[in-house]
């Protein structure tokens, strides 16, 4: 005989069940209504951002590919912007900030997105950059006229100041070649094929030629033997893809730089054979580039006390080449050096207005040549 029915305890709970129900889809009403006016107050009221223009120096660095959300996110991290959102939507008002180029810039703490995204987009808020040409010694070089041009340790220098005029801090000229004279060769990033001409070199040439043209993008805030290493880093790569790297670079980097500065373009090739035809043979160079290097002078000719007066770079009085090369060199000079073009020259003179050479096997046709570009204005 069966007993009574059993209650379901699933019947007795569907009304609390349900009441829950009803609890929770209030409270999901609630949130979703708040959320709503916290939005609506967002829109009105717009994303969390300083007032002004801040204070203060902050570098800062734009990566290659970096979005505007990207540099938001990095700005905010920085302390410069109070919201990515505050950036984001002032940068999207300036349609050029898509331009702006990778490298380290120059900011201030506490900025609002609107001046912020302005001073992205001011040239003199670019710092760390330097754009290095072919030719360019370390040191300042001057031209017979009085005129400066920087050498690679002012370009560098130059590239570290950050600070309003009053307060602008660089690395100094003497500190970069302090550092230059006293750092062991690994500590700056020299290439092993380079190490003993590196080693060799007096103490105040031992990176010449080594900086290969080009831009560069340095960290302004970091000491020196770091900013000299970043410009190697960035340097030795182009100078092994123009085809250094194995042995006998030094010597080549060497030629390249005496191509660089006695020849255009064009004649390059030439003005290679003629130095490897006089070193085959055992002549001096007799070339002005040398003699004028230790003077820090970038002229075409010299001086009657200049070509006596002994030295290392006196291609006048010394045979074969110079103990480091003598500027910063090209991949039209590196590959003039490396391959030179077929001929018995021995001599050469800039013959014409536009920087020509002339080339000659024999020393009267070499007066020949002088003759002629004395009459044409080029010598």
């Amino acid at each position: 005989m069966s007993g009574p029915a059993t209650a379901q305890p699933v019947r007795h709970r569907a009304p609390v069940e349900r009441q829950w129900r009803r609890r929770l889809l209030l409270l999901a009403t609630a949130l979703l209504a708040g959320a709503a006016v916290v939005a609506a107050a967002l829109y009105l009221v717009g994303p969390e951002d300083y007032p002004g223009e801040g204070q203060g120096v902050v570098v800062v660095r734009i990566e290659r590919g970096d979005s505007t959300s990207a540099i938001g996110d990095m700005l905010l991290g920085r302390g410069v912007v109070a919201s990515r959102a505050a950036f984001v939507d002032a940068a999207s008002e300036q349609p050029d900030i898509q331009r702006v180029q990778p490298g380290y810039y120059e900011m201030r703490e506490l900025m609002s997105g609107d001046a912020a995204a302005t001073a992205l987009l001011d040239p003199d808020a670019r710092v760390g950059f330097m754009d290095v040409k072919g030719g360019i010694q370390l040191d300042d070089t001057k031209a017979p006229n009085g005129t400066v041009t920087p050498g690679v340790l002012s370009q560098i220098s130059e590239a570290t100041c950050v600070g309003e005029e009053s307060q602008r801090r660089c690395l100094s000229v003497e500190t970069l070649r302090a550092t230059m004279a006293k750092a062991a060769p690994e500590a700056l990033g020299v290439p092993d094929w380079a190490e003993a001409g590196y080693t060799r070199a007096a103490p105040n040439r031992r990176l010449e030629g080594l900086v290969a043209p080009g831009t560069y993008d340095l960290d302004p805030t970091g000491g020196p033997v770091q900013v000299l290493r970043s410009v190697l880093t960035t340097s030795v790569p182009r100078l092994e893809s123009a085809g250094l790297g194995g042995e006998g670079s030094y010597e080549t980097l060497i030629r390249a730089s005496l191509v660089e500065r006695e020849a255009i373009a064009r004649d390059m090739p030439q003005v290679a054979r003629v130095i490897s035809n006089r070193l085959l043979a055992g002549q001096r160079l007799e070339l002005d580039s040398t003699v004028n290097y230790p003077l820090d002078v970038q002229a075409l000719r010299t001086t009657s006390e200049a070509r006596g007066t002994p030295g290392p770079y006196n291609s006048y009085l010394n045979t074969g080449l110079p103990p480091t090369p003598v500027s910063s060199v090209s991949d039209a000079a590196l590959a003039a050096a490396r391959e030179p073009a077929p001929g018995p020259w021995l001599f050469f003179v800039r013959c014409t207005t536009e920087g020509g050479s002339c080339f000659a096997v024999t020393f009267p046709e070499h007066q020949a040549n002088v003759a002629r570009a004395r009459e044409a204005g080029a010598f």
